[in-house]
């Protein structure tokens, strides 16, 4: 063939080529805009509230999470799926979320969201508390009804935990003088005027449960405040800062320990004590250095093992004393003996019905349904335990999304039931409707189907212009705008858990 010929040939080859890529092309932009109109339709139909969010720019928008807390997992439930729902008795629980919040109810708007905003629940118990201020319920039905009506179920659990873990707390009483003898000669502190925090007067009523407490020489010098050590060896004796006398050091110990205490006095009379503040020291469990030293199994440590011990070894007690270098300041309180102690919400705690969660995560009055198995009865005891329980109380060393403690009462026999725990549980947290994952997840946008490789090569997409950035636009989303030049995938609305698996009074220390 003739090379004009053959140059012809290939001419009408390549516009044929040609007219049909054209084809195509038009064919696929149009199926896919097709398709994206039949989206739009089906969800306009099925859920207007996703509709609303469409037309979306480029990159897709970084939306929160429908629900979330730090280093947490969490899992949606059924109530069905609640194992040991239906038999717990929800009207006790109920009569104690009440209490909270007579609490959550009495704050106003601007102090209702100073604290709890930061927090994944953030003020949203208000709501289910206004409908609980109107009920009264007087069978257990009702209760229930309420709380099924008012939360949603979630499974929780530290990030790559499948449970949680709870110890337990109570009130001890002791006997005690309220002057030195030679039987009582343990001072029991108040708050001395030269302990200072940063940021707190120091006559403030409430301070803080961690970091940093000085001791204020002159006007301006500050130092570390004294440790438990200085504190036994007498360093701010004979200041009037002592509110009673005790018999045992050990006593004492397990007193702040616990954060409260009643002491007994031999007239009959009695007084209240709750945690005041401390001294700035990181509370060291001395049943964690008992069991490290060989001392005493870990499978067999209790609260009454650790009283045993420093009751056979006085010398070794005092030593191990002194290496929990952390101590606790009390105040007096006004209560009756048949009152409760108080909480860091600042209502008496409902034994059975109270528990110690972390403040830094958790919102007062929060619902948490506990289930699983306790030493209840006895050492070795497997009690079966599924327990609607509400957050009150807080503690240093009760740290994470899915720890706590309970509250057992007062006396003797609630020390020996909370001073064996340390167990894995379930956690379900009870979280008010407003904050449903499920009806939240279905508002965050969905990105378009992703394009075929082979697509994707013939078509390749030009990087995106760089945002210019509006005075609504913080530095961070600028950023990450230009740092996303092509759609990124929405986010996870839930993060499923691995398969199946308090310091009380404002700042309780860890059990053991």
């Amino acid at each position: 063939m003739a090379p004009e010929a053959r140059i012809k040939s290939f001419l009408r080859n390549s516009a044929t080529a040609l007219c049909a890529g054209l084809v195509v092309l038009a064919s696929f932009s149009l199926g896919a805009e097709a398709a994206r109109r039949h989206s739009r339709s089906h969800h306009r139909h099925a859920a207007p509230e996703v509709a609303a969010i469409r037309p979306r720019a480029l990159p897709y928008p970084q939306l929160p999470l429908p629900f979330e807390m730090p280093g947490a997992q969490y899992l949606p439930l059924a109530w069905a799926d609640v194992k040991g729902w239906n038999d717990d008795d929800h009207l006790a629980a109920y009569k104690t979320f009440r209490a909270s919040c007579r609490s959550i109810n009495a704050q106003t708007g601007a102090v209702e969201q100073k604290t709890p905003e930061s927090k994944a629940l953030g003020g949203s118990l208000s709501e289910p508390c206004r409908a609980a201020k109107s009920l009264e319920p007087t069978d257990d039905a009702t209760a229930k009804s309420f709380f099924e009506a008012n939360f949603s179920p979630l499974r929780i659990s530290r990030l790559g935990e499948p449970d949680g873990f709870v110890t337990g707390y109570y009130e001890p009483v002791l006997e005690g003088s309220r002057t030195q003898t030679d039987v009582y000669n343990v001072p029991v502190y108040r708050r001395p005027s030269n302990l200072f925090v940063r940021g707190f007067n120091q006559a403030s009523v409430s301070l803080p449960n961690k970091g940093p407490v000085y001791r204020k020489i002159g006007r301006r010098k500050l130092v570390p405040y004294y440790d438990r050590g200085e504190i036994e060896d007498g360093k701010i004796a004979g200041r009037g800062l002592e509110i009673a006398w005790l018999k045992d050091p050990t006593d004492l110990l397990f007193a702040q320990i616990q954060g409260s205490a009643r002491i007994k006095f031999d007239d009959g009379s009695t007084i209240r004590l709750n945690y005041d503040s401390y001294n700035g020291y990181p509370y060291t469990a001395v049943g964690r250095i008992l069991i490290e030293r060989g001392i005493i199994p870990k499978e067999e440590m209790s609260m009454q093992k650790i009283r045993e011990w420093m009751a056979q070894n006085p010398d070794g007690a005092r030593e191990l004393r002194r290496q929990n270098r952390s101590y606790i300041f009390f105040h007096e309180v006004n209560l009756s003996d048949k009152d409760e102690a108080v909480g860091a919400q600042g209502i008496p705690l409902t034994a059975g019905r109270s528990i110690a969660v972390d403040k830094s995560l958790h919102v007062y009055g929060t619902p948490f349904f506990i289930e699983g198995e306790l030493p209840i009865e006895s050492d070795r005891a497997k009690t079966p335990f599924h327990r609607l329980m509400i957050a009150q109380d807080t503690g240093s060393a009760i740290v994470g999304p899915a720890r706590a403690d309970l509250y057992f009462g007062a006396g003797a026999e609630a020390g020996r039931v909370s001073g064996r725990l340390r167990h894995p549980m379930h956690f379900v947290m009870l979280v008010p409707k407003s904050l449903d994952p499920n009806v939240r997840a279905a508002r965050l946008p969905v990105p378009d189907p992703r394009p075929s490789e082979k697509i994707a090569r013939l078509f390749p997409q030009a990087p995106a212009a760089k945002p210019v950035a509006s005075a609504a636009m913080s530095g961070k989303d600028e950023a990450a705008a230009v740092a996303s030049p092509v759609p990124l995938p929405a986010p996870r609305p839930v993060i499923e858990p691995a398969p199946e698996p308090r310091r009380h009074m404002k700042t309780r220390s860890h059990q053991q």
